[in-house]
């Protein structure tokens, strides 16, 4: 039974990490994409907006923080099936980083939303 529950850990693991690799793939993609579309309108003589500017800012960090959310879950999955007290404290110091872009990337976020 505990071979079971530690192969399905496994497997949710790496969805898991999957899903979060798609979120910051994607979310790059589009940012990209609408810094392009940005750079096209300062060529043609228009000057971007701060608001667009802002809004493609907060649209990725919202992604970011999704991602961030997502590997903090693998992160807390991994501790459950870690093997020895150093794989634990590895996996807590990249948990306690993550929660702590997380933190900072959602403050920004609020910050960002109130100016606008």
């Amino acid at each position: 039974m505990s071979e079971l529950l530690l192969q399905a850990s496994e497997v949710a693991i790496l969805l898991i990490q999957f899903l979060a690799l798609l979120f910051v793939a994607g979310a790059t993609l589009a940012l990209l994409l609408d810094v392009a579309r940005l750079l096209l309108r300062r060529l043609g003589a228009e000057q971007p907006e701060a608001a667009a500017i802002r809004r493609i800012w907060l649209d990725y960090a919202r992604w970011l923080i999704a991602a961030l959310t997502l590997q903090l879950g693998a992160d807390i999955l991994e501790s459950a099936i870690a093997p020895g007290w150093e794989a634990i404290a590895q996996l807590g110091a990249v948990a306690a980083i993550r929660t702590f872009l997380n933190y900072f990337l959602e403050k920004d976020v609020k910050d960002v939303r109130d100016v606008s």
